[in-house]
């Protein structure tokens, strides 16, 4: 599990930048640059173990997630001019963030002995959710809600782990094998601008 615990704090560094660059474009202050990048990197985590009587909170347990998600945010100030280089590196690290996440939200359900179906909505909570918070406090409408392949994304992830798992193969094998096609569904989703089918409803004008 070594891998994941790196991958996770990658993958938190990364949320907690794109969320800073997020309340620069919104001139918010230093505070609000931090609590936005902490909220978008540990919120989906947080929200499920609250959902999940989960105690205590992961940042609780292990405060140095929070100093890193702080200091990650914070570093995005002084080298913000130049991130637009890296924007593609960026994508894929939120897509790793995204499947890692999920992956990391379903081994909590299951270690709480959760039906399958909450260990799945358990791993889209954890992968989305931070997102969620950031957009809504940056008045956005969420990417979880737009039509983009995001919270798809989570539950291929989730349903191709719970699945190998239940069908007895190797843990460390079908965790690999759910990450790649994950993150492999969701480079190709951004590449191709595949999209989920959108509700367009108006009212006719009398």
């Amino acid at each position: 599990m070594l891998i994941l615990s790196i991958l996770y704090v990658i993958a938190i560094i990364a949320e907690s930048m794109t969320a800073a660059l997020a309340a620069g474009r919104r001139s918010m202050d230093w505070v609000g640059v931090c609590l936005l990048g902490c909220i978008t990197a540990l919120g989906g985590g947080s929200v499920r173990d609250i959902l999940l009587n989960h105690h205590p909170l992961t940042w609780v347990a292990h405060p140095h997630y929070l100093v890193i998600t702080t200091i990650a945010a914070l570093a995005t100030i002084f080298v913000a001019r130049i991130m637009h280089h890296l924007h593609k590196l960026f994508l894929l690290l939120d897509a790793v963030g995204l499947v890692v996440f999920t992956i990391i939200g379903c081994n909590v359900a299951l270690e709480l002995d959760l039906p399958l179906l909450i260990v799945i909505i358990s791993g889209m909570i954890t992968g989305c959710v931070g997102g969620v918070l950031r957009d809504i406090l940056c008045n956005d409408i969420p990417l979880l809600f737009r039509s983009e392949l995001y919270a798809s994304v989570s539950i291929v992830t989730g349903v191709l782990y719970v699945a190998g798992l239940q069908a007895g193969y190797n843990h460390e094998l079908v965790m690999g094998v759910s990450l790649l096609a994950g993150l492999t569904l969701r480079m190709l989703a951004l590449r191709f601008q595949w999209n989920m089918p959108k509700f367009i409803y108006h009212r006719d004008e009398q």
